[in-house]
């Protein structure tokens, strides 16, 4: 996996200065987030709800019951529900140049 602040910093030492996305504002996307376990599993999904009120989720679950920790479930959750933010913001982003292209 890749480290998001260890490239970001690369990005910023080449001098890589054009509208991007970064960490942090990835991260002010988001305005609350909720968790459920799904009962008698191991299943988190985790909810992100943006500040536009839009929602992302993510999952996570493990294949051994015994290896179930409800801290790590919803950190995994939350990560992968966040990753699924890059995308939707890099869409707007492209969007907002393309519109101020023209």
């Amino acid at each position: 996996m890749l480290d998001e602040q260890n490239i970001d910093r690369e990005i910023v030492s080449k001098g890589l200065t054009a509208p991007r996305l970064t960490p942090a504002s990835i991260d002010a996307t988001i305005k609350s987030e909720r968790y459920w376990i799904a009962p008698g599993t191991t299943l988190t999904i985790c909810v992100l709800i943006l500040q536009n009120g839009f929602t992302v989720t993510g999952e996570s679950a493990c294949a051994s019951p015994e290896n179930f920790d409800e801290e790590l479930g919803r950190k995994i959750a939350r990560n992968n529900a966040r990753e699924k933010i890059w995308p939707l913001e890099g869409y707007l982003l492209k969007q907002r140049l393309h519109e101020g292209s023209n």
